[in-house]
Parts: structure tokens; sequence; C-alpha cells
């Protein structure tokens, strides 16, 4: 249980938060397009192991981390939300196994009361060590992301990354019961929009796994690159069906972002993620807590409540549970690519997707 005490020092002095009351209320919220808001995605960190092409400048620079949330600070607002009717949590970053102290953290967060599901979106590097004990932990599923099965293209678009190090974070991650096993897939024009995604498609047929291929985001100061190597749902839906013929449509909720389908005689699936041409915004609840404190309303705009402040300022329990209650309802129906306007204020390895 938090208490009011000193948390740690930074260069502003020593940082305290408002005590937790006991046994918290649970209710639910709502935005004010009546859509349930349930799931929060908190980004650990804006640093990576890797330099993916679509996400990130190579030469990026990361915030101090005085600038970002302690543990006892994630902690507490994942608590707020809870008591606000949260009960899906998913873990993303830069790359989140790169926080210190993650498995205790994995841990504290899926003990929270309120918290039922507790997922992590990860490039799957360091798995091979991490799967058994974050399963341990409390760590339910992984999503891990992986574009291209030819090595060499990997090492390109991830600029450092290499491919046996992510099938053996797939290996360990199954072996530990994170399953069902997602396989994460940006799709960029001219670079892994051909064989590429025929093989990983064919890893759906004798794996029950979910491929997903999701079309690239706009954002920040490479937000040109992205809209410019936009490979559509329909392009996407179409060359795979050149290779496997006709995809049988598993069944689609409007909730879940990604739009499945099965090959004929697969044991896995294949999905599609069509955020830009396609958007699924009628059933989103989904909010965004950034690694440094702010929530983050839709993905693909820049409306952000500032949580971290107040909290430093020793804001009480209620006054930071009315900020993200407020912040929700007025969270927008969806974004405004189709107008030309995308998020500036972040790049993608600050929002984890």
């Amino acid at each position: 249980m938090i208490s009011n005490v000193s948390l740690y020092t930074t260069e502003h002095g020593s940082v305290t938060i408002a005590p937790l009351p006991e046994g918290f209320p649970i209710e639910p919220t709502f935005d004010s397009y009546g859509r349930r808001i349930n799931y929060l995605r908190i980004s650990l960190t804006d640093a990576c192991n890797l330099r993916c092409v679509y996400c990130m400048p190579e030469d990026m620079h990361f915030r101090p981390r005085s600038e970002l949330m302690a543990d006892e600070e994630l902690l507490y607002l994942v608590k707020i939300a809870a008591s606000l009717g949260v009960n899906k949590i998913r873990l993303t970053g830069g790359e989140p196994t790169i926080r210190p102290g993650i498995v205790d953290l994995v841990q504290a967060i899926a003990a929270t009361p309120g918290i039922q599901d507790l997922a992590m979106t990860t490039n799957g590097i360091l798995l091979d060590k991490l799967a058994r004990p974050l399963a341990e932990a409390g760590l339910k599923r992984v999503n891990i992301s992986i574009d291209t099965l030819d090595a060499d293209k990997f090492h390109r678009i991830t600029r450092w990354g290499y491919l046996d190090d992510v099938w053996r974070g797939i290996r360990a991650a199954e072996e530990s019961g994170l399953t069902p096993i997602k396989l994460n897939a940006v799709v960029v024009r001219n670079f892994n929009d051909g064989q590429d995604m025929v093989d990983l498609a064919q890893l759906t047929v004798e794996n029950d796994w979910e491929v997903r291929f999701i079309e690239m985001m706009p954002f920040g100061e490479i937000g040109d690159f992205q809209q410019t190597n936009v490979v559509t749902y329909a392009e996407m839906k179409e060359r795979i069906e050149a290779h496997f013929g006709p995809l049988e449509e598993v069944g689609y909720d409007y909730v879940d972002p990604s739009r499945p389908f099965r090959i004929q005689g697969a044991m896995g699936t294949v999905g599609f993620i069509s955020s830009v041409t396609e958007p699924f915004c009628q059933g989103c609840g989904r909010v965004r807590l950034t690694a440094d404190g702010k929530l983050r309303l839709c993905l693909l705009r820049d409306d952000e409540v500032d949580l971290l402040s107040p909290l430093r300022a020793g804001a009480s329990w209620e006054e930071l549970r009315a900020l993200m209650r407020n912040g929700v309802y007025h969270k927008p129906w969806g974004h405004d690519l189709a107008a030309g306007r995308f998020a500036e204020n972040r790049a993608m390895n600050q929002l984890g997707g």
C-alpha cells in the first residue's frame, strides 16, 4: 500500500504523493460518446534497444529518468485508473522489458484490485530470459513485433536487431504460457510489403498464433515518411489472398483493433489493423499513459492531460481521480488523418502504439 512518504529525490527535491484510500470503490467510466473506457496502455519508457525505421530516427534522444514516472507514481495512477473501471492494462514502450525492475512492477500491477488482464507489447529480444519470470509475476500475454523473417532485412528495418534473438523470445513466451502469441508486423511500402507478408502469414498455418499486419501511422518528425509509405489494409489483404486464396473472416467485434481472418486449414489467424484507412473508433475503449505521466486520449491526436505534475505537487487522490475522469470524458471520437492532420508532439516510441 502506498502511503504519504518520500519516494525518491530529484534535482527538484524530495517527491511525495498523497495517501491511497483504503478499499477504494470501483465504478465504470464513459466518455462523452458513451464508450466505456476500461483499457489503459502504459508506456514504461520512451527508450528502446532498437531503432526501427518507421518508429524513430537512429540518433533519437530520450527523456531523462527524472521526467519519467517512478514505479510508485505509476502504481498510484494505475490504482486511480482501476477505481474508474479500467480492468485491462497493456505495457508498452519504447521497449518495456528494458525498464529496471520490470518483473516486480508487473507483479505489483497484476495485484492491483480491479485489474483482470495484463499484457505487454515487446520487440521480444529480452524475452528469452524474462518470459518465465514475467509470467510468474502475473503477465498474461505478449504481442511481439516482427516485421520480416528475412534476417538481413530485419537488421536493416530495426537498424540494430537480430532475428534469432526475437525467435528465441517467441519460443520462450510460448513455453512460459504467455499465450495466445500475437506477432505484429508494421508494413512499409517497398520494404516488407511483398514476400515478407507471405512468409509471416505462413506461420499461422502450423502455429496457433495471430500474425497481425499493421498500417503504418504518422507521428512526429518522421510523419511525412510514414504517410508516404502507408500500405493499406485493402492492399495487404489482397496480397495475402493472391498467394493463399480467399481468407475466411473469423469474426470482428469492433473492440479489438485487429480484424482476424483465417487461411484455409490454418491453425492460427491473420489479422489486419487498419488505423489509417478503416479506423475502428466506435469501439475504442482505450486511453494511454505516457512514460512522463500524461494521459493521452487518442493515439493519433495530441490531446493529453498532465497527471504527473499535479501528482508530484501533492494533488489528492480525489483531485487526480477527477483529472483522469474529466480527461476520459473528453476523449475525441477519433483521429483527423483524413483532413491531413496527425500527431506531432511525440514519436511512436513515446506512445507504444
